[in-house]
């Protein structure tokens, strides 16, 4: 299991984000970025891939955007259906593999947006999910998707620790009004590209006193540029632009916002 597969993350998710992308957000304008791509492309259909609890999903359909949701995870999928109720919308929200999804429709737009691709933990998963998603898209059907480029400096300090290595990284108030603190560990295998490790949620009362903990474990594949070209060349597609960020510039930056259209064969 993933971070994102148990109910007591899902039912917190939005409301650590909010702390931890308080100061600094490397996804700063991502909705607004994908509103703008779902206009230009998802005129027959719009796929939010890895939607979690609908951060991306919720804004575009609120917006009249045809979207679908789905996930990995059954608990973000709940959460994100949930929201859609409260708001008045009707979505067509389920939990699958982005390997192997299908939903008897085919799309011209499909998001997998921040981290989500990352979560492919082997090149053949990255593949398989790639092919999948081009059999659900339309002739001139687009992909947009997220990574970031991998850091020598981050690398060779995380090849140094271990899953036990704790730091703290926020704290905020969970769904049921106690404090908690979250610290993390992350690690680094360089001959399979993984990052992983895992979150400790300490849980605290009025008074100050521990009263729980669990820990959650998460993954991520770094993937290099050039490993991506390869392998969106490899899977039919073709570069249609590269993003440093989500306003639009060119600039080189280590993160890479992908715009691939399916290629003719």
């Amino acid at each position: 299991m993933d971070l994102h597969d148990y109910q007591d993350v899902a039912e917190n998710y939005d409301r650590y984000l909010e702390v931890m992308y308080r100061e600094h957000d490397n996804y700063e304008g991502f909705r607004d970025f994908y509103l703008e791509l779902a206009r230009r492309y998802g005129q027959h259909g719009t796929v939010d891939i890895a939607c979690g609890t609908g951060a991306v999903l919720l804004h575009l359909a609120k917006a009249g955007i045809d979207i679908d949701g789905t996930d990995l995870s059954e608990p973000m999928c709940n959460v994100a259906r949930e929201k859609a109720r409260a708001m008045g919308l009707n979505l067509n929200i389920f939990p699958a593999d982005m390997t192997a999804f299908h939903s008897g429709r085919k799309y011209s737009l499909a998001i997998i947006a921040r981290s989500g691709f990352m979560h492919l933990l082997t090149p053949e998963l990255q593949r398989k999910a790639l092919l999948n998603i081009r059999e659900n898209l339309t002739e001139d059907g687009v992909l947009t998707l997220n990574t970031f480029a991998p850091h020598p400096v981050f690398q060779a300090e995380q090849m140094q620790t271990k899953e036990d290595d704790y730091s703290l990284r926020l704290e905020y108030v969970n769904k049921q009004g106690y404090r908690e603190k979250i610290y993390n560990a992350i690690s680094y295998d360089p001959l399979t590209q993984i990052m992983g490790g895992n979150w400790k949620f300490e849980t605290f009362d009025e008074a100050g006193k521990k009263i729980g903990q669990r820990i959650r474990p998460l993954k991520m594949r770094q993937t290099y540029k050039q490993e991506m070209l390869y392998l969106i060349e490899l899977c039919g597609f073709e570069v249609a632009e590269v993003y440093g960020n989500y306003h639009w510039s060119r600039e080189e930056t280590g993160r890479y916002v992908w715009l691939l259209r399916k290629a003719r064969r």
